[in-house]
């Protein structure tokens, strides 16, 4: 069965890229590239503080292009921020998007981007290939090492009448051009590098045992789990130094590259739905919820959890499954802790009262789809509340 699934039709799609110190600094050669006459920078308000946008504005204004800028993106971007900017983008006569930021503004202007091409409003592209026509040339500038928003064709808004989370899926998402300069992310805080750390660390993961997996992303996952392993705690002991930042950028675009064609799994149906419902922060919730969730599905893939202890440096020979799954689940708890996420769902301020609202969000999640095991509504219940 394994030699015939290596057979089946895969699909990987990935945008253009640059990669290196000073990616950041070819924004407007890129949108020269388009032809594109007028420029809508979305961003959000850390971004600006932090001065990435200013070195893009500088990098437009020295070329004598022309821009606006729509800054009204908050954490977890919501359906009305993104109507908003559709308005801004129209309203100026913008035939371009240049997004900054993290996971959220990088979503935003995806939205943006689509609403304005389909004139439909954003929430009615959730779901699988649910955009029928792609949005105006979109470059992201990622500042966070961890979302992979600037790689992947997942878009994430919340549905704020409903408080959950949509996804939508789609190539016609996937950025035209991404430029990844590891020196944006020597801003970000202690506890946002190790957030979208062990963010990445969950895409990797999540990717690797997807069943939609194959060889082209099993690689990148492994590579990605295995730097993280040995970088991301180097880089919040060491914040300023090139070598670990690059190291955890790079695992950020190889997880992203894995996770975008695989898919994920539970912990990210869980972690949307608790984002949508509570506003939590998503790479903590990926960071708390993964070893219950690893527990759960360790009997379904085994060789494949395997894998990932040894690309841990686990030594698993002559290890049973009981102590394999043991071995594993101690060792993401302790990266977990080393990186300062000590905490639990109840900690954060989940209540037993909001188990069965998240539990069925969760399960009507499309990551799910993709879950090497298939759990059923306590099944997902159950898992919060070993987490709370």
């Amino acid at each position: 069965m394994e030699n015939e699934s290596l057979l089946n039709l895969r699909r990987f799609v990935i945008p253009e890229f640059i990669y290196g110190q000073g990616a950041i600094n070819l924004t407007s050669r890129h949108i020269r590239n388009f032809g594109a006459k007028k420029v809508m920078l979305v961003t959000d308000p850390g971004i600006i503080q932090a001065g990435w946008v200013k070195k893009v504005e500088e990098n437009l204004i020295q070329e004598g292009i022309q821009y606006v800028l729509f800054k009204d993106v908050t954490p977890n971007p919501k359906d009305y921020e993104v109507m908003a900017g559709v308005k801004t983008f129209s309203e100026n006569g913008c035939d371009i998007i240049v997004a900054i930021g993290g996971g959220s503004p990088l979503d935003c202007a995806k939205g943006i981007g689509i609403v304005s091409t389909n004139n439909k409003h954003i929430l009615e592209f959730e779901g699988v290939d649910e955009v029928p026509i792609p949005g105006p040339p979109l470059i992201c500038i990622p500042t966070t090492a961890g979302t992979s928003a600037d790689i992947s064709q997942f878009a994430i808004i919340v549905d704020s009448s409903r408080k959950v989370k949509i996804a939508i899926i789609s190539k016609t998402v996937i950025p035209d051009v991404s430029l990844i300069d590891p020196e944006t992310t020597t801003t970000m805080p202690t506890e946002l590098t190790a957030a979208t750390g062990i963010d990445a660390f969950v895409h990797a993961c999540e990717a690797y045992v997807s069943n939609l997996s194959f060889p082209i992303t099993d690689l990148a996952a492994l590579e990605a789990i295995r730097l993280i392993n040995e970088n991301l705690i180097h880089a919040l002991n060491n914040p300023m130094d090139m070598k670990y930042r690059n190291n955890m950028m790079m695992a950020s675009l190889l997880a992203g590259m894995a996770f975008s064609n695989a898919s994920l799994g539970l912990v990210h149906s869980m972690a949307h739905s608790l984002g949508g419902l509570l506003g939590l922060a998503h790479g903590v919730c990926n960071a708390v919820l993964l070893e219950y969730v690893i527990d759960f599905n360790f009997e379904a893939s085994v060789e494949k959890y395997t894998n990932i202890s040894e690309a841990l440096n686990l030594d698993m020979k002559m290890q049973n499954t009981r102590e394999k799954k043991s071995l594993l689940l101690n060792k993401i708890a302790q990266l977990r802790k080393d990186a300062g996420i000590n905490i639990t769902l109840g900690e954060l301020g989940v209540g037993k009262k909001d188990l069965d609202q998240l539990a069925k969000n969760a399960i009507e999640d499309p990551c799910l789809a993709t879950n090497p095991r298939k759990p059923k509504l306590e099944d997902i219940k159950a898992i919060y509340e070993r987490a709370l």
